[in-house]
C-alpha cells in the first residue's frame, strides 16, 4: 500500500486506480473552463489529465488551478479515475490537493518552434519540454552502460585520467592553455598520453569515458571545444586488426542493447531506424578508397591526403552499396597526417598502422597500433621536428619494458548524431561548448 504523500510516477497511475496518489510534474496544458479546470501534468515518465469540477469561493484546488501558468512546478494529491474518454491512458486525477511548488514566469522564453541557437540559450527548458531532446540522453545512457558493459567483460579496467597537463599533448596544437598558480596549465586534447602510461604501468586493458577539449576554431555542425570522448588501450596485441576487432564488437554490442531498449521509440520519434550492425565491419586501406573515389571524380587534382567529409559520405554510400553495411574502416592513413606515435608499417614506412572508423559517412573514431619502442619514437618524433624535453615523462614509460599496444578514440556525440539522425552535434550535447557558446 503506498503512502499518500509518496510519490507516484505518472507512468505507474494504472496500478493505483481507485486509491489516492500524490504526483510531481510540470504543467503541460491548462484548459480553464466555466464549470470545469482541466490540467495535463507531465513528468519525466508521462503525460497524465487532472480534471476538477469548480467549486466556487473558498475552493482551494479551484484557486490553486487558477493560479498557475504553463511549465509551473506542481505536487497533485488525488484520486485516480478511470474514464475511457481520457485519451491519456483512459486514467484522470481528481485533485484532492494542489500545491504550487514553483510558478512559471509567463510567457517561456522558447518552445518548440524556436530555432537551434535560441534553444541553445535555454537548454534546461528546451529538454524538458521537447520528447526527443530527453529521449537523446535515455540512449546515450545505454549505449554508455552497454560499451562499459562489453569492456568489463573483455578485461578492461576503467581509468580516470587527468584533464590538466603541465605540457602541450600530441602536437602541441589546438590546445587550451590557462594559468595554473604561479606557471601554465594546458587542457588535455586527448587522454592519449596517460592510457600509454596505464599500459606501461601493468593495467592490461583501459577503458575511460571523459572530457576531452579541443581549441579548434570549427564552426562545424560535427565539431565542439570540449566533448566526451570514449578511449580504450589494449596491451599485447599482435596487430592493429586487434583494437578494430574490439571496437567493431564492442560497438556491435552497444548499439543492440539500444535497438532493444530504445529502437520503437528512435523510430517513432527521430524516424530513424536503428540497424544492429554485423561484424565484421568492412576495410578499405586509404589508398584503394582514394583510387575509388577519384575514379568518380572526387579530388580531380589528386591532391588531397586525407578524405575530406564530402569524400567520406561518398566513400560511406559507395561502401554501403556494395557491402550493405552503414561502417566502414578507413586503414593505413600516410605518415604525414598522422601523429609521431602511430605505428609505422614495416611494410612501408610512408604508411601508419592506423584507422578511422566513419559511419553513415561520419568519422566517429581514429584508433591506431601505437609505437611502443623507444628509439623508433625518438625517431619518429624528430621527422614531425618535434623536441623531445616536453615529453621525457612520456617517452620515460617506453625505456623499461612497454609492451606492443593500440587503441582508439570515439566522440560520443558524433555517434549519438548519426544513430539518431540528428543535424548538428549541438542537438547532441546536453550544454554545447564551441568557439561562440560557453554558456549556458
Amino acid at each position: 500500500m503506498i503512502h499518500a504523500n509518496e510519490r507516484v510516477h505518472l507512468s505507474d497511475l494504472r496500478e493505483h486506480v481507485g486509491g489516492t496518489v500524490s504526483v510531481c510534474g510540470w504543467v503541460n496544458t491548462l484548459r480553464l473552463q466555466r464549470k470545469m479546470q482541466f490540467l495535463v501534468v507531465r513528468d519525466h515518465t508521462a503525460m497524465a489529465q487532472v480534471t476538477h469540477r469548480r467549486g466556487g469561493d473558498g475552493d482551494p484546488v479551484e484557486a490553486a488551478l487558477e493560479s498557475l501558468s504553463t511549465e509551473s512546478a506542481v505536487r497533485i494529491t488525488g484520486r485516480v479515475v478511470d474514464n475511457p474518454v481520457v485519451k491519456l491512458g483512459g486514467l484522470e486525477i481528481v485533485p484532492e490537493r494542489v500545491e504550487v511548488l514553483n510558478r512559471a514566469e509567463a510567457p517561456l522564453p522558447t518552445d518548440e518552434r524556436s530555432g537551434l541557437e535560441h534553444r541553445m540559450d535555454w537548454r534546461f527548458l528546451d529538454v524538458r519540454i521537447r520528447p526527443a531532446a530527453r529521449l537523446l540522453f535515455a540512449v546515450q545512457t545505454t549505449f554508455e552502460q552497454g560499451m562499459r558493459a562489453y569492456a568489463y567483460e573483455q578485461g578492461c579496467t576503467e581509468m580516470h585520467t587527468p584533464k590538466l597537463m603541465g605540457t602541450a599533448s600530441e602536437s602541441g596544437a589546438e590546445v587550451f592553455k590557462l594559468g595554473y598558480f604561479n606557471s601554465s596549465a594546458y587542457l588535455a586534447q586527448s587522454p592519449q598520453f596517460f592510457k600509454q602510461m596505464a599500459i606501461a604501468a601493468g593495467v592490461d586493458r583501459v577503458f575511460e569515458i571523459g572530457p576531452v577539449f579541443r581549441a579548434e576554431p570549427s564552426f562545424t555542425s560535427r565539431h565542439a571545444t570540449e566533448f566526451t570522448g570514449v578511449d580504450v588501450e589494449l596491451a599485447w596485441i599482435s596487430d592493429v586488426e586487434d583494437v578494430m576487432r574490439f571496437e567493431e564488437q564492442m560497438l556491435a554490442h552497444a548499439i543492440a542493447l539500444v535497438a532493444e531498449r530504445h529502437g520503437d521509440a528512435i523510430e517513432e520519434t527521430f524516424g530513424t531506424e536503428l540497424a544492429v550492425p554485423e561484424t565484421p565491419f568492412p576495410r578499405i586501406t586509404m589508398a584503394e578508397a582514394q583510387s575509388m573515389l577519384r575514379a568518380d571524380g572526387w579530388d580531380p587534382e589528386g591532391v588531397k591526403e586525407d578524405l575530406d567529409p564530402e569524400g567520406e559520405r561518398a566513400l560511406a554510400a559507395r561502401m554501403l552499396k556494395e557491402t550493405g553495411h552503414e561502417f566502414v574502416f578507413v586503414t593505413h592513413y600516410p605518415a604525414g597526417i598522422r601523429p609521431f606515435y602511430h605505428m609505422r608499417s614495416a611494410d612501408d614506412p610512408g604508411l601508419t598502422l592506423s584507422f578511422d572508423l566513419l559511419w553513415k559517412g561520419l568519422e566517429i573514431t581514429t584508433g591506431a597500433q601505437r609505437e611502443h619502442r623507444y628509439d623508433r619514437l625518438i625517431e619518429q618524433a624528430a621527422d614531425k621536428g618535434m623536441g623531445t624535453d616536453p615529453l621525457e615523462d612520456y617517452l620515460n614509460c617506453f625505456r623499461y619494458g612497454c609492451p606492443p599496444h593500440g587503441g582508439l578514440g570515439m566522440g560520443l556525440a558524433r555517434v549519438l548524431m548519426v544513430m539518431l539522425g540528428l543535424d548538428s552535434i549541438r542537438e547532441a550535447t546536453f550544454l554545447f561548448r564551441g568557439p561562440n557558446r560557453l554558456t549556458p
